[in-house]
C-alpha cells in the first residue's frame, strides 16, 4: 500500500530535516570553534612569550599542540557523524567549507618558508572566511563579527614583525573564535 504526502507535510519533513542537520551543526560547531580557539590562543601566547622573552631555542613547540587537537577534533568528527541521523546537502557543505578552509591553511604552513614564515596573516584571512562562511550558513551574527575582527587581525599582521604577529593572532583567535563560540555553545542551551 503506497501512502502519499500532501505537499503541507512534505514541506514539514524537509523544514524538519533542515532544522535537524543545522542543529547537528550548531551543537557541534562551538566544539571545534572552542577547541581550535583555545589551542591556537595558547599556541600564539607561548610562541609569542618564548619568542619575545626568553632564549629558548624553539618557542614554536607550543604549536605542537595541534597534532593532538586534531585527533580529538577527527575523533568528535566521527562520533557526530555516527549520531547523526539526516544527512543533508546543508551538512555535507558546512563541513566542506572548512576541509577547504583547513586544506588551505596546511598548504600554507607547508610552504611558509617561501614567504619568510610570514603566515599569520594568511592563516588568519582563511580562519576569518571559514567563520564568515559559517556565521552566514548558521545564521549566527557573532560568527559574522567573528570573521571580522579575524580579518582585522590578518591586517594588522601585515604590518608587524613576526614575534608581534602571534600576540594579534592570539587576540584575533580569541575574537574570531572563542567568544563567538562560547554564544553559539550558550545558543545550544
Amino acid at each position: 500500500m503506497k501512502e502519499e504526502l500532501s505537499h503541507t507535510e512534505s514541506l514539514k519533513i524537509i523544514n524538519e530535516m533542515i532544522s535537524e542537520a543545522k542543529n547537528n551543526y550548531e551543537q557541534s560547531g562551538s566544539f571545534y570553534f572552542l577547541l581550535w580557539g583555545w589551542v591556537v590562543m595558547v599556541a600564539n601566547l607561548g610562541h609569542y612569550f618564548l619568542d619575545k622573552f626568553t632564549s629558548f631555542e624553539y618557542p614554536f613547540i607550543f604549536w605542537l599542540l595541534t597534532f593532538p587537537a586534531a585527533i580529538l577534533a577527527a575523533w568528535h568528527g566521527s562520533r557526530q557523524k555516527n549520531k547523526s541521523q539526516v544527512k543533508t546537502h546543508f551538512s555535507r557543505l558546512y563541513g566542506e567549507v572548512w576541509v577547504a578552509i583547513g586544506i588551505c591553511m596546511v598548504l600554507t604552513l607547508l610552504f611558509m618558508s617561501k614567504i619568510n614564515f610570514n603566515h599569520s596573516a594568511i592563516i588568519l584571512l582563511l580562519a576569518g572566511a571559514g567563520t564568515y562562511l559559517s556565521g552566514r550558513m548558521l545564521k549566527f551574527r557573532p560568527l559574522i563579527f567573528g570573521a571580522f575582527a579575524l580579518w582585522l587581525a590578518g591586517i594588522v599582521c601585515f604590518s608587524l614583525p613576526m614575534t608581534d604577529q602571534y600576540l594579534v593572532g592570539a587576540i584575533g583567535i580569541l575574537a574570531g573564535y572563542l567568544i563567538p563560540g562560547y554564544l553559539l555553545k550558550s545558543a545550544e542551551k
